[in-house]
């Protein structure tokens, strides 16, 4: 990738900043340098749209917020070069700390690395840097695969013929599959009949163009796994157009406000997911990574326990946004992760 300026490379990115005149004055009683203010991080993510995302970045910003931490926030739009580039680009300016979320392990270790021998603290999010220094926050992802599909199970019993919608080389996919695939060892009936998916700019166009070819091919598939919301909203909209809901049931992973939305549609295939809140992994991230730049432990796996969420549980309690949800179901609102004495709650 050529050189960029890091304004050109911040608007090509989507680079947003949280204000500087927010955090002039220091946090009473924090360790050094909270206690100052003036602290900058940079959060890097891989992917560059979805709810998912939109959620993981308002958590982000509402903990920044609470810590007087001035937050620059990109995407890489799912180009690994890219994402390389902007965490290089936050090392060179002097950044107090960096969140990566997302990515390809291969990629991006040495460029983790160079941020650490430039004495700046990396927090990684759903990829595996592989580097004792790091701290992974995760959302065990073999509970949420497990949750869900052991729920399929329930439902559907301990035969049927399956699809897969994945891709290799993304941490969290892979820890997901592993479990899909452990499943059909316990259960000899579970048959995988097709695996597909494609991570791009248009994830849900594809995968639903990808998925009306599969289930022609493969008429008996009654369960499909998706370890990805982007993905099973793909998947809904081909079986919606295929008009095979009543046959293909869809158990997914992640949740969102407009994944509530597609859920309790009358009809709608999508029948449960596993999921932690977006928004709470954000906070607990900028939570670990200001430990680090205090000089603290937070530990080397930060993990958020998920929860199921059914469709019949939607429906029962009347919830229709990530909101409700929050509300009526209170692990989703917040969690214990990376907390700290001195660190504020995010408002």
């Amino acid at each position: 990738m050529k050189s960029r300026t890091i304004i050109g490379l911040a608007v090509a990115a989507g680079l947003s900043v949280l204000a500087p005149a927010a955090f002039a004055e220091g946090l009473a009683g924090a360790p050094a340098p909270f206690d100052k203010g003036g602290v900058k991080i940079a959060v890097v993510s891989y992917l560059g749209a979805g709810d998912w995302l939109q959620a993981f970045e308002q958590g982000v910003k509402r903990q920044a917020e609470a810590l007087g931490i001035e937050a620059n926030i990109s995407q890489a739009r799912n180009d690994i070069n890219a994402e390389r580039e902007l965490i290089q680009q936050a090392i060179n300016l002097g950044v107090k700390g960096i969140i990566i979320n997302n990515g390809q392990p291969e990629a991006l270790k040495d460029v983790a690395q160079a941020a650490l021998d430039a004495g700046i603290p990396v927090v990684a999010y759903d990829v595996n840097l592989d580097n004792p220094k790091i701290p992974q926050v995760e959302q065990s992802d073999a509970d949420m695969a497990k949750l869900v599909l052991d729920q399929a199970v329930k439902e559907q019993g301990d035969t049927f013929e399956g699809g897969v919608v994945y891709v290799a080389g993304f941490a969290p996919l892979d820890r997901r599959y592993a479990v899909w695939k452990e499943l059909t060892k316990t259960h000899p009936g579970i048959k995988e009949a097709a695996t597909w998916g494609v991570v791009n700019d248009t994830v849900a166009a594809s995968v639903a163009d990808q998925t009306k070819a599969v289930l022609r091919a493969n008429p008996n598939i009654s369960v499909v796994f998706t370890p990805w919301d982007e993905f099973a909203r793909g998947v809904k909209l081909a079986i919606d157009e295929l008009g095979v809901a009543d046959k293909v049931k869809i158990y997914g992973i992640d949740i969102s406000t407009s994944d509530i939305q597609a859920m309790i549609e009358p009809g709608s295939p999508w029948v449960a997911t596993a999921a932690t809140n977006p928004a709470v992994v954000g906070e607990a991230s900028v939570r670990a990574l200001a430990q680090l730049i205090a000089g603290q432990d937070p530990g080397r796996s930060i993990l958020l326990k998920p929860a199921l969420v059914t469709q019949k549980e939607l429906l029962d309690n009347g919830i229709t946004s990530f909101e409700d949800l929050q509300v009526k179901v209170p692990s989703f609102k917040d969690s214990d992760a990376a907390k700290a004495p001195w660190i504020p709650e995010p408002k």
